[in-house]
């Protein structure tokens, strides 16, 4: 790779304090001392197990929106697309218990229908992306629709649930684990190692940033720009879909409200952990963080009760517009 296309994630940090690289880690700190302060709970391990459990799905979800964000695009329809899988699953497992009993054969096909979804549906996003030549933003702003919509027929505007014989064998799934380590966190521990080996390790994680960098000049450096970008639309699809097969057995429903929001938090995550919005610059292992923060926020709220956690959101809103005002303002001293 020539030098003038040199991805901002491959290049060596330059001397100095280095805000995106730190800032993440620091914040995180902080938000750890004052979780300790408002209640010593804080640090028990049963209230960490929590946050890291509940971190799991949006942090699996945020390991694939950083290769779209940092290819330069953007996916809005995860949370509506986990909702959608999730009912689908759910309807798939009911209809197979009458031929096939209640038992692990009937949740593998789930999660293999899960997977089919979210690799299906990343790769609708990223060919109309990339074939249609249609803004991301766009694009999955009509798939967020048409996939919370179809959810919501199928369930009839009311609530799936899961067959309470198969839910009683898939339940161990998110309230099982080993070691004391829950599987949800393995899962997204796995999820995060991949990405990160996935992203500073091959061709494809320089390409994303690349891309996210200058589009222009990663076609003239011969990258086949369709191609990367459809594979992180796919990548994101999957994310989406391991993030429901965990999902689904803690509560054992759907219905047009699950996964609400989800986009959001999984697009704050993302930008906290210092990856650039207009793309070209990626960290995984800042996604993580900016995930556990998220999540330490809203679990700080619940203990002090000292302000509502239903401005959980305002504060997640608040949080994303500093980011992106450092970002600008990093990026405006270079």
């Amino acid at each position: 790779m020539t030098p003038s296309v040199m991805p901002e994630a491959a290049r060596k940090p330059s001397s100095g304090f280095d805000l995106k690289l730190y800032g993440p880690f620091l914040a995180l700190a902080a938000l750890i001392v004052l979780g300790t302060i408002v209640n010593p709970v804080f640090l028990s391990p049963g209230n960490i197990g929590n946050v890291l459990t509940r971190t799991a799905f949006i942090g699996i979800i945020a390991v694939g929106a950083t290769f779209v964000i940092t290819a330069g695009g953007i996916d809005l329809s995860v949370g509506s697309l986990a909702a959608f899988a999730s009912g689908v699953m759910i309807v798939v497992m009911n209809a197979l218990v009458g031929s096939m009993g209640a038992g692990v054969p009937v949740i593998l096909i789930g999660v293999l229908v899960a997977l089919g979804l979210g690799l299906a549906a990343g790769l609708v996003n990223g060919l109309l992306v990339t074939k249609g030549r249609m803004e991301a933003f766009i694009v999955t702003l009509g798939t967020m629709g048409i996939f919370r919509s179809l959810v919501t027929y199928i369930a009839d505007g009311g609530t799936l649930s899961l067959n309470s014989e198969i839910r009683t064998i898939y339940r161990p799934v998110y309230y099982g684990g080993v070691f004391g380590i829950s599987y949800p966190i393995l899962a997204f521990a796995v999820v995060a190692l991949i990405g990160a080996l996935i992203m500073y390790r091959t061709r494809f994680g320089r390409y994303c940033a690349a891309i996210g960098s200058s589009e222009d000049v990663a076609r003239y450096s011969a990258i086949n720009v369709d191609r990367v970008k459809l594979l992180a639309f796919v990548l994101q699809g999957v994310c989406v879909a391991i993030a429901v097969v965990i999902y689904v057995p803690r509560l054992g429903s759907a219905s047009a409200t699950t996964g609400l929001l989800w986009e959001l938090e999984a697009i704050a995550a993302v930008i906290i952990g210092g990856t650039m919005l207009k793309g070209g610059y990626g960290r995984i292992w800042g996604t993580v963080v900016g995930a556990v923060m998220l999540t330490l926020i809203d679990n700080i709220l619940n203990l002090t009760g000292a302000v509502s956690v239903y401005l959980n959101g305002t504060i997640q809103g608040v949080i994303i517009i500093v980011a992106v005002l450092l970002q600008r303002g990093t990026v405006a001293r270079r």
